[in-house]
């Protein structure tokens, strides 16, 4: 495995680089899409943007769909201020509170980029004396382009308009010791390893006994990516998502954790107990654990009416949605039991 966990770290980096926020997924679902098809596959693009391929299978009877997703956390210009200075509406989770400070770029419609930076409204301690009681919200923060503008007329003579979207420096780092940092490690990290596994069952030359197949959403972080795309052969879903790290967890980032139960409810019960039996059968190093405040592409297609079995497992991650960390173990032990239990 350690071949195609190095492909994983290094395909992991390669897309966090690419911003995807939901709705802004094209170029991210392109860097997908050819990963797959230099592999030898034949992937499609959904009308959703969605990443959709067949890594085949010896029979379509109870075939299984492994989902991830590409779109992350961002945000969104609501208005240009009469300084010239942008408010952001958020797109998904991104918390104005973890965002303070942080390095950022406006894409317009008409195909320019802007650097810029997301603060506190009056952001010099030295003359805001209520610096440090100011609630850090989207309404009391603004984008500041780097761009010698004054006013709201010299920022729409850049092309910038509301609804532009807003894509924060994902901060990117692999230490020595094997941890990666970064924003969006949610779910770009799985995305990763979705691909890993679909290059290790090429390069192996392997055939699940099932048909398997991949897809690789783009509107999960505002809660429908896995709402539609899904074959009529499926009867089994597993989202391929982050593990939760924190208080009251069992998993940390060199695991692969097994949901049994997120906001919306409990998982298959078969399932789970299937993948905790494939952990134990192969030593993966693994928890079992209940998220507190969690929903997954799985939960939407449930809800949008498919009649489907259930799971979720991914890499631990630890501070979701905000500068996150995982481990190359966790990824490792992820696609072990992807194999464990698929093949």
């Amino acid at each position: 495995m350690n071949r195609y966990t190095y492909y994983i770290m290094e395909t992991a980096k390669r897309l966090l680089a690419i911003p995807s926020p939901s709705g802004f997924t094209h170029m991210a679902a392109d860097f997908v899409k050819q990963e797959l098809e230099e592999m030898g596959y034949s992937p499609e693009l959904t009308n959703k943007g969605a990443v959709r391929v067949n890594l085949g299978g010896k029979t379509k009877d109870n075939s299984i769909m492994l989902a991830a997703h590409m779109d992350t956390l961002g945000a969104m210009v609501t208005e240009i201020k009469s300084n010239g200075r942008l408010k952001l509406t958020n797109v998904g989770g991104m918390n104005a509170n973890n965002a303070e400070a942080e390095n950022c770029r406006v894409f317009t419609r008409n195909g320019s980029q802007y650097d810029a930076t997301f603060q506190l409204t009056d952001a010099s301690i030295h003359v805001n004396g209520e610096y440090s009681d100011t609630k850090r919200t989207y309404d009391t923060m603004e984008a500041i382009l780097d761009e010698l503008v004054h006013s709201k007329e010299d920022v729409e003579k850049l092309g910038v308009m509301p609804g532009d979207f807003v894509c924060f420096d994902p901060r990117t780092k692999v230490t020595d010791s094997g941890f990666i940092k970064s924003r969006f490690l949610d779910d770009k990290f799985s995305t990763a390893i979705l691909l890993g596994f679909a290059k290790y069952l090429k390069e192996e030359n392997v055939l699940p006994e099932r048909t398997v197949y991949l897809l690789i959403t783009s509107y999960e972080e505002v809660g429908h990516g896995g709402c539609a795309s899904i074959p009529e052969d499926v009867t089994e879903m597993i989202s391929v998502d982050m593990g939760c790290v924190g208080e009251g967890l069992g998993c940390d980032e060199t695991m692969v954790s097994i949901c049994a139960k997120d906001s919306v409810g409990p998982y298959d019960y078969q399932v789970v107990t299937g993948l905790v039996n494939a952990a134990k059968a192969h030593q993966i190093n693994f928890a079992v654990d209940v998220y507190p405040h969690y929903g997954s592409d799985v939960d939407a297609a449930l809800k949008a009416g498919y009649d489907l079995k259930h799971g979720l497992i991914g890499p631990g991650v630890y501070a979701s949605h905000g500068y996150e960390r995982s481990h190359r173990k966790g990824a490792e032990n992820t696609l072990k039991l992807l194999t464990a239990y698929l093949l």
